[in-house]
């Protein structure tokens, strides 16, 4: 009995289950198709007013100037580098140069105890005093011996001997000159002067010093840092484009910039090309000249060099951030008057900072999407968001934005 009557009670709880469930189902039909409705309405005025749309940044195409730049790698050089060394020995006496000064060719930088060298100088100067005592008595000795060979009072050998004797008497003269100069020359050199114009090093050796002519370190390194050239490696396939401007004597300007690449340090122009390319790397070295009057560039100092080859005028220009790539190479999204988005093939050409220049694809004062690119296809409906008046053509009138 037990049995019949659980399930006779299961039989009932069923039923009103279904029966909940009816119900429940007639009204979501009922109610579904009103509030379908309704959303419907909402969504169309929401159309009406733009929302729902997707917001995007669209600036005009502008025509610039772009210039083209061969880009590479580089370290400065100083255009003549001289290590400043003694050219007699001596103790240093005095050291007159300040280290990093710049010194200009002829400067007095240092000097070695002359004393030495003065006496030199004092006994050649002495024996070519006697030497032409000499020659000078030989020489009045031969004009009287002529005399007497005219009077046939002498033989003319003992002439032709004294004659020989004048000779011989002359070529000691001239040597003790070349001995005079050399001592004023050695002697000079106790005084040593910058032999270039440029910026002086660290001292190598200190007052009080014993130097050689033969010590390889030298006193110090003067380099021209005014001018001051940048040698730099490109491709061999640049060459092409270098050789005819340099072969024609056209200047090439160069820019030097930091290691970042952001800052311009110097602007100078194309000086050499090497008469080889690396093999190991198919680079070529080339050497630009600065003038570097700030000092901004600095003996082995890493730079970034941009080399301009040529302007392209009047090409249209766009923010990098508008280029897209698809499986058909490069394309933008250009925004048209009735507020929908095309996609619009381009070709690129030149990058410069931020904006890269249009080849083809492209004309002035076209909107195109440089944000919001993300959910865009062609024919989409768009709002654009600007901060700025919407640019206007000489001639007629635009509705982009409105």
């Amino acid at each position: 009995m037990k049995l019949e009557e659980n399930k006779t009670q299961t039989f009932r709880w069923r039923t009103w289950l279904l029966l909940v469930l009816l119900a429940f189902s007639v009204a979501v039909y009922f109610i579904y198709p009103f509030d379908s409705k309704a959303t419907q309405e909402v969504d169309k005025k929401a159309d009406k007013k733009g929302k729902g749309m997707s917001s995007v940044t669209a600036e005009p195409v502008i025509l610039a100037d772009v210039p083209i730049y061969l880009n590479g790698l580089g370290t400065v050089t100083g255009l003549r580098t001289v290590t400043v060394r003694s050219r007699v020995d001596g103790e240093l006496l005095r050291v007159l140069y300040k280290e990093g000064a710049m010194v200009k060719e002829g400067d007095l930088l240092a000097e070695i105890d002359p004393r030495n060298y003065q006496i030199q100088l004092m006994q050649v100067e002495g024996q070519l005093l006697r030497d032409e005592a000499l020659l000078k008595n030989a020489e009045l000795d031969a004009d009287r011996y002529k005399t007497l060979l005219a009077q046939d009072s002498i033989a003319a050998q003992q002439v032709a001997t004294q004659e020989s004797l004048v000779k011989q008497y002359q070529g000691t003269v001239a040597t003790d000159k070349a001995l005079v100069a050399n001592a004023k020359l050695q002697l000079s050199y106790t005084r040593i002067t910058a032999p270039i114009s440029g910026r002086l090093g660290l001292r190598l050796v200190d007052q009080g010093n014993i130097i050689k002519a033969s010590d390889t370190a030298g006193l110090a390194v003067i380099t021209q840092i005014q001018p001051i050239s940048v040698v730099f490696t490109l491709p061999e396939d640049a060459l092409p484009a270098v050789m005819p401007s340099l072969n024609t004597g056209k200047p090439l300007a160069v820019e030097a910039f930091d290691r970042s690449g952001k800052n311009k340090l110097a602007v100078g122009q194309l000086l050499a090309v090497d008469n080889q390319i690396d093999p190991s790397t198919g680079t070529v070295k080339l050497k630009s000249q600065f003038a570097n009057t700030d000092g901004a560039l600095f003996v082995n100092q890493f730079v970034n060099v941009r080399m301009l080859m040529e302007t392209l005028h009047s090409v249209p220009i766009i923010p990098s951030s508008a280029v897209q790539n698809g499986e058909k190479g490069s394309f933008v999204y250009v925004l048209k008057d009735d507020q929908t988005v095309t996609v619009r093939p381009v070709k690129l050409g030149t990058v410069n900072g931020e904006n890269v220049a249009v080849l083809e694809g492209l004309k002035a004062q076209e909107l195109i999407v440089i944000d919001g690119t993300d959910k865009l296809r062609e024919g989409a409906k768009v709002k654009r968001v600007t901060n700025e008046p919407i640019p206007e053509n000489k001639g007629s009138k635009s509705n982009h934005g409105k």
